[in-house]
């Protein structure tokens, strides 16, 4: 059988150790002092808008996008449809940018459940960490899982080793220096990523033998172009009315209840600056655009060059390795090493930048005074950082048991409906000018991840496993698509919430 890692050599090594060392080298010139928690988690409040937009950047496209979306739309029924989302993305950011980040300035805070313990009392506060730290070990799990299946395809390491190597650079960069140097790794990674699509496109236009115009006409033979998707029925996930009503939602909680990126903009030197920041890593919506190319290029690039009987089972056993598959195999040596390694820097960076958020909350949570002890607080967050690190590693493990064949973009999205609708619910119940009653709270948060637990397949795959269901009888599934679940949990906190409260 022919193997995709026999095509990886001692100089694509190279080129990978040197880069990771270069971008350590980076991090650690740019990382600043690191005497104060401010320092480690918010960088002292001193860092350029342009970087923190790029970091966002970076941290929102990561490997996932960089492998799972030509993925998506190489296999038969893709197209460019997932753009649609994009449209609630932007309107989610302008939002965050004019409404929420004044906020989070004025109330000098580290993360958004700071403020909403201002505004709801301590109880809120811990509902909404705990919230976080269920979406995190859930979405950023599968960024670990995409990039150590970029690892295993291209070098043959085991499954389990190549997650083990990336939890251990990405607590490693994080110990190093915090923040600063997490976000000055993700501006690296950005400009990598950016180049790593276009010369892929370029590449396999020109291996075509019709360049361009073979491209376009083998895209429009089998409709990958198409963008607009007016469907009305709920279980279709890439159409517009998703794109305009439900990812709002998402979008919202992602940048306005998500730490892993409410740190960033916390990082800027004003508010001013982090409104910037925010509204213009609309920009990531082109470095989507063009792997969404990148995947039409790889459809019409094995029109023209059929793979292998060996390649075409692996594509269909997993079809993200598609594309690292052919950086692999058809890039010269050495530019194939570097192109994965973006990659696989990308996913550190991005698992580095939940790990400070982990700390952080986890730290906020449960420290017993507020008087600061900077010593402590510094030895405390290391620590923090390495027992999330070894936990996120633990459940990439077990999530690669359970995800089957499902598209690691789906995935991760998928992931994240458990506790954005309910953060978010919980945001606007804080922003409101009413006294609300904590049961009515607890009970709305409850009830949002309840309906999610009924209506996502993980639990249906997980009692099957443990024997509770019969694996030969089919599971009853709701007959909307899992993108509803955003506005859904958030109304569903949002009003249940609101049962008891008063002006």
């Amino acid at each position: 059988m022919e193997s995709v890692a026999s095509y990886f050599t001692w100089i694509d090594w190279g080129v990978v150790a040197l880069y990771l060392v270069f971008t350590t080298w980076i991090g650690h010139r740019l990382k600043g002092k690191q005497s104060t928690i401010n320092d480690f988690f918010r960088a002292g409040r001193s860092l350029p808008w342009p970087a923190v937009a790029g970091s966002i950047i970076a941290t929102e496209i990561s490997a996932l996008t960089f492998i799972g979306v030509p993925a998506m739309v190489f296999a038969a029924t893709g197209n460019f449809t997932y753009m649609q989302w994009a449209i609630g993305s932007i309107i989610a950011r302008i939002l965050v940018g004019i409404f929420l980040v004044p906020r989070y300035y004025r109330e000098e805070i580290y993360s958004p459940y700071d403020y909403i313990g201002g505004q709801l009392g301590e109880v809120a506060k811990r509902l909404t960490t705990v919230l976080f730290f269920l979406g995190s070990v859930l979405g950023q799990s599968v960024r670990v899982l995409v990039t150590a299946l970029i690892l295993r395809t291209v070098t043959g390491m085991d499954f389990h080793l190549c997650i083990i190597v990336i939890s251990i650079f990405a607590i490693g960069w994080t110990l190093m220096g915090g923040m600063a140097t997490v976000i000055w790794t993700d501006v690296v990674q950005f400009f990598l990523f950016v180049f790593g699509g276009a010369m892929a496109l370029v590449w396999m236009i020109l291996s075509l033998p019709g360049g361009m115009g073979e491209w376009i006409e083998v895209g429009q033979a089998a409709h990958k172009f198409r963008i607009i998707d007016l469907t009305t029925d709920p279980s279709v996930g890439f159409t517009l009315w998703v794109g305009i009503l439900a990812m709002p939602f998402q979008n919202l909680a992602a940048f306005g209840t998500d730490q892993l990126n409410a740190q960033r903009m916390l990082c800027c030197r004003s508010a001013d600056d982090a409104k910037k920041a925010i509204i213009w890593s609309s920009v990531s919506q082109c470095v989507t655009l063009l792997m969404l190319m990148v995947g039409v290029a790889l459809f019409a690039y094995y029109q023209a060059h059929p793979p292998s009987q060996a390649l075409q089972s692996l594509f269909q056993e997993d079809g993200d390795t598609i594309f690292p598959s052919w950086i692999t195999m058809v890039l010269p040596v050495g530019l194939s090493g570097l192109v994965l390694a973006g990659a696989f820097a990308a996913a550190i960076s991005s698992l580095d930048s939940i790990l400070t958020a982990l700390s952080q909350t986890t730290l906020s949570l449960f420290r017993k005074t507020q008087e600061p002890d900077p010593n402590r607080d510094m030895r405390i967050s290391r620590i923090l950082v390495c027992c999330w690190g070894i936990l996120l590693a633990g459940f990439a493990i077990a999530l690669d048991q359970m995800r089957g064949d499902i598209n690691m973009v789906n995935l991760a999205f998928g992931m994240v409906a458990y506790t954005y609708g309910p953060l978010l619910g919980i945001l606007c119940l804080a922003l409101l000018p009413r006294k609300i009653e904590m049961g009515s709270m607890l009970v709305g948060a409850l009830v949002a991840v309840l309906i999610t637990i009924w209506a996502r397949p993980e639990m249906y795959t997980i009692l099957t496993n443990f024997g509770v269901l019969d694996s030969t009888s089919p599971s009853w599934k709701p007959s909307f698509h899992y993108a509803w679940l955003y506005p859904i949990t958030c109304l569903v906190t949002l009003g249940i919430g609101l049962i008891r409260s008063r002006a």
